[in-house]
């Protein structure tokens, strides 16, 4: 009660003491001032709570998902190894793949040979392409031009997967039997199906990448009398380098994770590849071809379980490289 007469004394002194009237105080006597409503919080302020309470919610609701996904997968991926008593070296390095025929059969080098393969190649081959286009749409062409090949690239991201298998199983695949014999399944079909997919992935963010470059590094190359690839080579690419890396990381983290596309075209045969038309199978296309012929809590399952939390450890591998080097690029 003392502190809100204190108030109104205050309000009424300076209410009365106003040298130049408000708008809205002009009518307003000491006497009519409701120091309840101006003590009580005011809608606003009522928003700003309700504002704060449901990012934190949201903020702690995706945590424990997060959390709840990496203790799910780790927990029934590590059975493997505490339940069925599988060695780990032996699960990391070993290629006979067979968990039906008992634990010392469950080796998975052949799928992670496989995948990094696959995902390499794929990078490899897409990064000149991806840098090329970006360096046009950003350097070269018309704001019409780069705005076509904007839709374009947007275009090829909103393809379903199971379309780029299709198109791959149908045209990459009779065309690779055809030059070099076998069967067309392999990791040469699976690379140019990712090649496709992830190319539209590391173009979006190269582009941003050369859009972030000042344009005053591009003018004072300018002045020094460089011209026009001078300074594209030596100064914007450069600069723009980490961030390039980071679309290439995003890029090969989107190939390894990829499956369906992948299963039709890699002939899923637990074979070490010996060229790159041999079929072989990688981690995503052994657990979407086998999880649904498994039973639960079996050693068969917990394998699979165990190549999930592999790709799982992979893709936190991936984030951490993207954040070392964006940290690196910042210095």
């Amino acid at each position: 009660m003392e502190n809100k007469e204190d108030l109104k004394k205050a309000v009424d002194q300076a209410i009365a003491e106003q040298q130049v009237p408000h708008v809205k105080l002009n009518k307003m006597g000491p006497s009519s001032v409701d120091i309840d409503k101006l003590t009580k919080p005011s809608k606003e302020t009522h928003q700003e709570y309700w504002g704060k309470g449901l990012t934190y919610f949201a903020i702690g609701l995706i945590i424990v998902l997060v959390v709840s996904i990496i203790g799910f997968v780790g927990y029934h991926g590590l059975a493997t190894f505490v339940s069925d008593h599988v060695n780990v070296f032996h699960f990391l390095t070993s290629t006979d793949w067979d968990p039906g025929e008992g634990k010392n059969h469950v080796g998975a080098a052949v799928m992670i040979v496989t995948s990094f393969a696959v995902t390499l190649l794929a990078a490899l081959i897409a990064t000149p392409f991806a840098i090329a286009i970006a360096l046009f749409m950003t350097e070269y062409s018309s704001k019409k031009g780069a705005d076509f090949l904007q839709s374009v690239t947007e275009l090829l991201v909103g393809i379903p997967s199971v379309v780029y298998g299709f198109l791959g199983l149908t045209i990459i695949v009779p065309a690779i039997r055809n030059l070099f014999g076998g069967t067309g399944f392999g990791i040469l079909a699976a690379t140019l199906v990712l090649f496709v997919m992830v190319l539209p992935t590391i173009t979006s963010l190269t582009v941003d990448s050369l859009k972030a470059v000042p344009s005053h590094f591009r003018k004072a190359s300018m002045a020094l009398g460089a011209t026009h690839w001078q300074t594209i080579y030596h100064v914007v690419l450069r600069v723009a380098t980490p961030r390039i890396l980071t679309a290439v990381i995003f890029g090969m983290a989107r190939a390894f994770g990829e499956a369906l596309a992948v299963q039709m075209v890699i002939g899923n045969a637990v074979l070490m590849p010996y060229n790159l038309v041999s079929p072989s199978a990688t981690l995503t296309s052994q657990l979407t071809s086998q999880m649904g012929n498994t039973v639960m809590g079996t050693l068969p399952n917990n394998a699979l379980w165990s190549l999930a939390l592999l790709l799982l450890i992979m893709s936190l591998v991936f984030n951490f490289l993207v954040k070392l080097v964006g940290k690196r690029g910042q210095k």
